[in-house]
């Protein structure tokens, strides 16, 4: 009679023992375009090395090879130097230095503001422009030929931040004249804000250039500067035009005094002043009226 196989005692107290994992199937190897032998799979790592304290990352001591021009990092102002023995005496030291080059800086700064500014001022000399030039203003020299006078002479003026300016009109006539028989033309300009002696020069002084059959001269000892223009086209006839204007600039001021005179056969003047007459009673007025314009 056969009896069932003998298999050893376990122990009462050990658990039993599993047996080996069953085989899974193998599957067959899938064709790939990669040229690893399995690119879904990751290359193993190289192993890390034990942890170990936190060390943080050192910077470079001087310039990196293959970079001769790079300069080492700098953090925060350099160190003040201290000497020996008066470390808090160099520091306040070097400290004042520091505050007074600011202060000298902003004096200097502060004064190149100031004195532009005062460059750049306007240059009016006392003068003003009234709102009654005629009143103000003296053609007396002209009377002693002009007798008759004017006794509504016309005037405008007006004012602006960068311009002040004041205009006379006289008529003038001779006894018996029924109508003017000259006239004169009188303005006064502040500029204010631009100085006026570059243009006024290359008006006056070349004002034959730009209009024919005039004479130019220079006046000497009126204003900074002082032209003359005249013309006259009578010819030693009764027929023609009498014509002379005085341009004077004092600093930002400028003044004109103009005389006008047209005749013709049907003018009873025949016989109107010379320009060199003309000339001298424009020089003489023209200065009594700067220094009456003046405050």
């Amino acid at each position: 009679m056969s009896t069932p196989s003998q298999q050893p005692a376990q122990p009462a107290d050990r658990p039993p023992q599993p047996g080996p994992p069953a085989q899974q199937p193998s599957l067959p190897t899938q064709p790939t375009a990669y040229p690893y032998p399995n690119p879904q799979s990751t290359p193993p790592l190289p192993p890390s090395p034990p942890p170990g304290p936190f060390q943080p990352p050192t910077m470079p001591a001087g310039p990196q090879p293959g970079n001769p021009y790079a300069q080492p990092p700098q953090y925060g102002p350099p160190p003040v130097p201290h000497t020996a023995g008066g470390g808090g005496a160099a520091g306040r030291a070097v400290l004042w230095a520091v505050v007074g080059a600011v202060v000298a800086s902003a004096a200097w700064a502060a004064g190149v503001f100031l004195i532009g500014a005062a460059a750049n001022a306007a240059d009016l000399r006392g003068y003003t422009a009234p709102s009654d030039l005629c009143s103000r203003a003296d053609y007396g020299s002209f009377k002693d030929e002009y007798t008759a006078s004017d006794s509504t002479p016309t005037h405008s003026s007006f004012k602006d931040r960068a311009l002040d300016e004041s205009h006379c009109s006289v008529s003038l006539k001779k006894s018996g004249s029924s109508y003017a028989d000259a006239y004169l033309s009188l303005q006064v300009d502040l500029h204010k804000k631009t100085d006026p002696a570059p243009e006024f020069t290359a008006t006056w002084k070349n004002y034959e250039r730009a209009h024919t059959g005039y004479d130019v001269g220079a006046v000497e000892g009126i204003g900074d500067e002082a032209y003359l223009v005249t013309q006259d086209t009578t010819s030693g006839t009764s027929a023609g035009s009498r014509y002379a204007t005085l341009a004077v600039r004092d600093g930002w001021v400028t003044y004109t005094m103009s005389y006008s005179a047209y005749l013709s056969s049907y003018d009873p003047d025949k016989d109107p002043p010379r320009i060199d007459e003309i000339s001298d009673w424009l020089k003489t007025d023209t200065s009594n009226t700067l220094d009456r314009l003046k405050n």
